[in-house]
């Protein structure tokens, strides 16, 4: 590349040979694995046939030399005598008979092969390859120990050579059929068996936005896709309590945003409708300034209770200041409100915004059933006790006071959701308290001290 050149830029398509699915990857795992396997395998028949053809072509030289050897007869003075075989064949098939360094038998043959029998004949015993031709030596023992001759045999290894050839082509050609059918069985077989996984997905996802109290349950599956269904129901039974906890949060929020919005929207009406001296539009300015800071304190109280729902709020409340707050602002019309303070110290745990969120739907509640008295009192310990002398809470209906969206008695003109008791009781909890129903008309709240 010349300098200055851009160098060239590939495409990174090139190098995504990774099959995307599952069933792709476990394919080419599969084929991959077993080519190892066909490989090594051919290669060690390959090479075991190899050494078995060898072994073949030299027990045929072994047994043509013993053959030759004993139709030739040493005679006291060295000479060699070679006795007619009955098959005259026998010593026709390229065979030489030495004594010394000259041939007194041999066949009709190539001169190289003659030269190269000619070589053996004088160096000893044992096999040589040359040209194609396996050879075999054999020496002949005379008088004394001494050597009297050789018998020299030789086998073209073509026909070996094609045999071997033959096999490793056959083999080659079986390994690749085998892997073929490895792969595509295999792309088969986990396509079948992820099946049912796909379909398990797609239930969970089509329940998770249309119908969330469907669930797989138990039933006859594998070990494996019975796990699968267990944990995708616990997957759609978080799911189902994460929205209902949503859900909850914002009805609770409507809820307690209800009475402020109603706030604002009668001043601003009376405003828009009525005229008003200056006093008059600055004391309806004030509603609705108070109104707006009670929404945001509204709003960040119960966002601030949704983000630490697991954990304890923290914070400091002093109740005496809260029990003077709760008399300047109770309203002069009937009923009327008394507070009562105890002895001792009377500081909990808890943010004032949690207790007052707390308190306001018990307050409200008895406000509007209230006869002509309601009672709120501070006692150490710490626990406020919230009651009237209105007529109380049924005993059917005492089991279910706290439960959201319970009314019980739907038909008294309010307008309520019945989330208020419900909300209250979970915003003292995340405090680390509790609220409980005593009696028919008396609420108590506890809170963690100070």
């Amino acid at each position: 590349m010349r300098p200055g050149t851009p160098p060239r830029l590939v495409p990174r398509t090139l190098f995504r040979t990774r099959p995307r699915t599952l069933r792709g990857r476990l394919a080419l795992l599969a084929l991959v694995t077993t080519a190892a396997w066909v490989l090594l395998l051919t290669l060690l028949f390959n090479v075991l046939l190899s050494g078995r053809l060898r072994a073949d072509a030299d027990d045929l030289l072994r047994t043509r030399a013993e053959a030759a050897a004993s139709t030739v007869q040493v005679l006291p003075g060295g000479t060699l005598r070679i006795a007619e075989p009955a098959d005259d064949s026998a010593l026709d098939t390229d065979i030489w008979i030495y004594q010394g360094a000259r041939a007194v038998e041999r066949p009709n043959t190539r001169r190289s092969l003659q030269r190269q029998a000619d070589a053996l004949a004088g160096r000893g015993s044992g096999f040589a390859t040359a040209a194609g031709v396996r050879w075999y030596a054999l020496p002949l023992p005379g008088p004394g120990g001494r050597r009297a001759g050789t018998v020299v045999t030789a086998v073209g290894l073509s026909s070996y050579h094609r045999t071997l050839t033959s096999a490793l082509a056959g083999s080659i050609v079986l390994a690749v059929l085998l892997l073929l059918g490895v792969y595509a069985v295999t792309r088969a077989v986990v396509g079948r068996a992820l099946r049912p996984v796909a379909e398990m997905t797609r239930q969970a996802a089509d329940w998770s936005g249309h119908d969330l109290g469907r669930r797989f349950g138990v039933g006859r599956r594998p070990a494996e896709l019975s796990s699968l269904a267990a944990r995708l129901d616990e997957l759609l039974d978080r799911l189902a309590v994460v929205l209902r906890h949503e859900q909850q949060w914002s009805a609770e929020l409507s809820h307690e945003l209800r009475a402020p919005l109603s706030r604002i929207v009668a001043e601003a009406d009376w405003l828009y409708r009525r005229p008003r001296p200056a006093e008059g539009r600055r004391a309806a300015l004030d509603v609705i300034r108070s109104a707006a800071d009670e929404m945001q304190q509204i709003c960040e109280t119960l966002l601030a209770e949704a983000r630490n729902r697991s954990t304890r709020l923290p914070g400091r409340c002093h109740l005496a200041e809260f029990a003077a707050d709760l008399s300047a602002r109770w309203p002069s019309a009937a009923p009327r409100l008394r507070v009562e303070t105890g002895d001792g110290e009377l500081t909990v745990g808890a943010p004032p915004e949690i207790v007052q969120r707390t308190l306001a739907p018990l307050l409200d509640n008895a406000r509007r059933y209230a006869a002509t008295t309601v009672v709120v009192r501070f006692e150490p310990g710490v626990s406020i006790v919230v009651s009237d002398d209105g007529a109380g809470i049924s005993e059917a209906a005492r089991d279910h006071v706290f439960e959201p969206g319970y009314r019980a008695e739907p038909g008294d003109g309010h307008r309520g959701a019945g989330l208020g008791l419900a909300l209250a009781r979970r915003l003292a909890r995340s405090a680390g308290g509790d609220l409980v129903l005593d009696g028919h008309s008396t609420f108590v709240l506890r809170l963690p001290p100070g």
